[in-house]
Order: structure tokens, then C-alpha cells, then sequence
């Protein structure tokens, strides 16, 4: 099981106790209505926990908007957080445990689902709890290690090869050789690379065998080049449908997203895998959740947007998964949703589908 959410920490200068209180009172109250904030909201909301006066508010809300936690929009007496002002606000939460009902939603699909239909499933579902663009990638195999290696002759001259991998995943491998094939050189070549390779990660088959190929006993070491090739190309390999994405509506559903033209940045943004997969792996961090807030995202056409991202595992393989929204979202629950969801795929993938008595 992961730990709990963390977030990343960001600097920001300290601020006192009247400060933090009515900043974060600005940043929940305009996530709540989504209109600018004004002074006697912000007093009557702190008038049990804090009680200040609507000028005092107004003269502290001054020096925030001074130091760049929040801002007016036109001529309006009400301020909105800046990307500084929710991410202060981020990483002072307490994250807030999901209802329970969410988790008796989602986990009996996640038990029930294939495991080819995994990633999918919880894509669909993590943008369901979440009402946002939601980002699932498959585990990548290039730290999965290697169980068991079985070559199997097919005819003189082809062979497949079956690889086990601890993610619970199995790669074949087919050869073929213009020249047959002894069955004695497919039981030298058997022991030899299990002998090698047993409990051992992908990404290091190149290592292994860049000079152990020329020591091959059996042949003249051909077969065993074809089959370092070959292996050599799963974990390089970046198939269609790496990144599961769902939601797309959600986004331009979306009032507070109206411009056209930003839309359609975002919409081509995310169809592009290669653009989703960098985002998944800036964002994700295999301690805890990770916050990207606006101008925090490495990519300009998501200004508007907030991304939540993370990790979770099978076996030694690492997948990614994450949710893409505006900046005005419920952070708290929004966390608590994407840990949930790393943790179900984490249990199932790693065969311990049964989390029914665990609450996040």
C-alpha cells in the first residue's frame, strides 16, 4: 500500500496567523461559489474560529494582493487567489478523507475488472469521482524484473520466447534464423540467459549481455544476439494506448472555461501521448501526490489548469496516473480521489485486491 498523500512542498514566505486564516477562507470560499471574495464574507466566515472586523479583513487582504496571493478581477471589490495563493493554500491542507460511499463505488469494479482492462476502467472511473480530465498510464516494464525465460521450438528454424515478468505480465518474443536451429543450442541458450537474467530488470538486459554475447558457448553467439535484440525492444517499446485518457468532456463542460481557442489548445495537448506522458512524469512522484498549479505546469496552453499526478506500482514496474482541471478545484477531496485510485491499482495489480477495510 502507498503512504499517504504528501504534497510537494513550494517556498513561500511565512505568514502570520490573520493572514494564513483569511487567505485560506479566500481560497475555499472561491472555490466554493467561484465568484471574487469580498471582506464581510471572509469576516462572517471566521467569525467563530477568528472573529475580525470586515476592515481589518480589508486592510490584511491588501497586504496579500501586495504580496501576490491574491488578485481583483476589473473593478471588482472582491479578490481570487493567484497560482502563489493556491498553492499556499495546497500545501497547508489537511487532506480530507473521501466518503466512504466513493470507495464502495470504485472498488468493486477495480476487483472485478481483467487485467486488461485495468488501466482502462480506472481512467473512466478516476474521471468519474473526480469530474475532471482524467490521465491513466500503463506500468512501464523497464523495472519490471525478469521471473522466468522459456524458449520453445516452434519449427527448425523459429522459436518463441516467453518472458515472465513479476508485474503479473508475460512478453513473447518470436525468433527466426535463417539457418536451423539446434535443439541443443536452444537448451545452451535457455540456461544460459535465465542463469543471467533471473531477477534481473529490464533496462539492464544491454549491460548484461554486451560482452557475455561473445562468450556464448553454443554457436557463434548469432541466436544470442537476436534474442538480446528482441528483448531490447519491449522495454523500449511505447505502444498505442499507453496513456488512457477519459473525460475530455468534462473539460469542456466546464463554465469557467469558455475561450474556444483555449479549449481547443487543450483538447490537441491532450491527444498528443508523448506531450501527457512528459506531463505524467514531471508531476508523479512515487512518494506521495504531487500539485502543479498554472504557470507550475511546464506547458503554457494549461495556464487555466491545475494537474494532481502520482504513481503506483506492479510489482517493480511503475505506472503514472493523474487528473488535469481548472485551478478552482476542490483540492483536498481531488487528492484524496487520485491517492485512492493509486492505491486500488496498486493492490490489484500486486494481487491483494481486497482493501474493504482500509479508509484513506
Amino acid at each position: 500500500m502507498l503512504s499517504p498523500a504528501h504534497i510537494l512542498p513550494h517556498e513561500s514566505r511565512e505568514l502570520n496567523l490573520r493572514e494564513t486564516s483569511i487567505l485560506q477562507a479566500i481560497v475555499h470560499l472561491f472555490i466554493l461559489h467561484g465568484t471574487p471574495v469580498g471582506s464581510r464574507n471572509v469576516s462572517k466566515y471566521l467569525e467563530r474560529s477568528l472573529p475580525l472586523s470586515p476592515a481589518t479583513v480589508r486592510n490584511t487582504m491588501m497586504d496579500l494582493e501586495d504580496a501576490g496571493y491574491i488578485t481583483h478581477p476589473h473593478t471588482s471589490a472582491g479578490r481570487v487567489p493567484t497560482d502563489k495563493g493556491y498553492r499556499f493554500y495546497v500545501d497547508s491542507l489537511n487532506v480530507a478523507h473521501l466518503p466512504v460511499q466513493a470507495e464502495h463505488v470504485t472498488m468493486p469494479e477495480i476487483a472485478s475488472a481483467t487485467r486488461e482492462s485495468l488501466v482502462k476502467d480506472a481512467s473512466r472511473l478516476l474521471s468519474s469521482l473526480s469530474r475532471h480530465l482524467a490521465l491513466v498510464q500503463i506500468p512501464q516494464l523497464t523495472r519490471a524484473f525478469i521471473r522466468r525465460v522459456e524458449i520453445i521450438q516452434l519449427s527448425s528454424e523459429r522459436l518463441v520466447v516467453v518472458i515472465d515478468l513479476d508485474s503479473d505480465t508475460i512478453k513473447t518474443l518470436s525468433l527466426e534464423t535463417t539457418t536451423p536451429i539446434d535443439h541443443t543450442a536452444i537448451h545452451g541458450l535457455s540456461v544460459f540467459v535465465n542463469d543471467r537474467l533471473v531477477g534481473k530488470p529490464l533496462d539492464v538486459v544491454h549491460t548484461i549481455f554486451s560482452e557475455s554475447v561473445y562468450q556464448f558457448s553454443a554457436g557463434d553467439g548469432s541466436l544470442l544476439r537476436l534474442f538480446v535484440d528482441q528483448l531490447q525492444s519491449i522495454s523500449r517499446e511505447q505502444t498505442v494506448g499507453n496513456v488512457l485518457v477519459s473525460g475530455a468532456t468534462n473539460l469542456i463542460e466546464n463554465k469557467e472555461l469558455t475561450s474556444p481557442e483555449r479549449l481547443r489548445s487543450v483538447i490537441e495537448l491532450i491527444e498528443d501521448e508523448d506531450v501527457i506522458i512528459h506531463l505524467l512524469g514531471n508531476a508523479s512522484s512515487a512518494d506521495g501526490v504531487a500539485v502543479r498549479i498554472g504557470n507550475e505546469i511546464s506547458n503554457a496552453n494549461l495556464a487555466d489548469y491545475s494537474l494532481i499526478a502520482t504513481t503506483y506500482r506492479a510489482g517493480n514496474a511503475q505506472g503514472s496516473l493523474g487528473i488535469i482541471g481548472p485551478r478552482r478545484m476542490d483540492y483536498g477531496r481531488m487528492i484524496s480521489i487520485v491517492q485512492m485510485m493509486s492505491s486500488l491499482l496498486t493492490n490489484r495489480f500486486n494481487g491483494t485486491p481486497d482493501v474493504s477495510d482500509r479508509r484513506l
